[in-house]
């Protein structure tokens, strides 16, 4: 499983051939969720654990000592299967590491089910769909995250 968080003071999910918001929040974190097909239980409480807990967020000093969970951080989620994208070879890149959607869908909707229990105000996108993200990065603070990395 691997995400990209970005600190961000503001994000919002559109989508463009349904004209409608999906979500918005606040300051926080937007973070871009790939599934692949290997990923257990074990890879999704990882990645929740170390991105709720990721001192990122500036203190009054104005270093970096601060988590989400300090913050009360709101929390934008959207499924991103092209962070699997294999571009080794050719022009087109591959994306054959990615999980099949359905068991994607499963483990997306699994790791907004954990953060809300967390207690965080979360947001997202809607899985499948043709999104434009909007978002004003904090920063800029932009972290990658790979379960298979730890």
């Amino acid at each position: 499983m691997r995400i990209v968080m970005q600190r961000v003071t503001s994000s919002s999910v559109y989508l463009p051939k349904e004209e409608r918001i999906t979500g918005e929040i606040q300051l926080g974190l937007l973070v871009l969720l790939g599934v692949g097909p290997n990923d257990t239980d074990e890879d999704m409480q990882y990645l929740i654990d170390k991105m709720i807990h990721l001192r990122i967020f500036e203190d009054e000093a104005g270093k970096m000592n601060l988590s989400a969970k300090d913050v009360g951080a709101e929390i934008m989620i959207v499924s991103q299967f092209t962070l699997y994208a294999d571009c080794r070879k050719g022009r087109r890149p591959s994306f054959t590491q990615a999980a099949q959607p359905e068991k994607a869908n499963e483990m997306y909707g699994q790791f907004v089910a954990r953060l809300q229990e967390e207690g965080f105000k979360i947001a997202t996108g809607e899985f499948g769909k043709h999104m434009q993200v909007s978002l004003v990065n904090d920063g800029p603070v932009t972290i990658m995250l790979d379960s298979e990395n730890r």
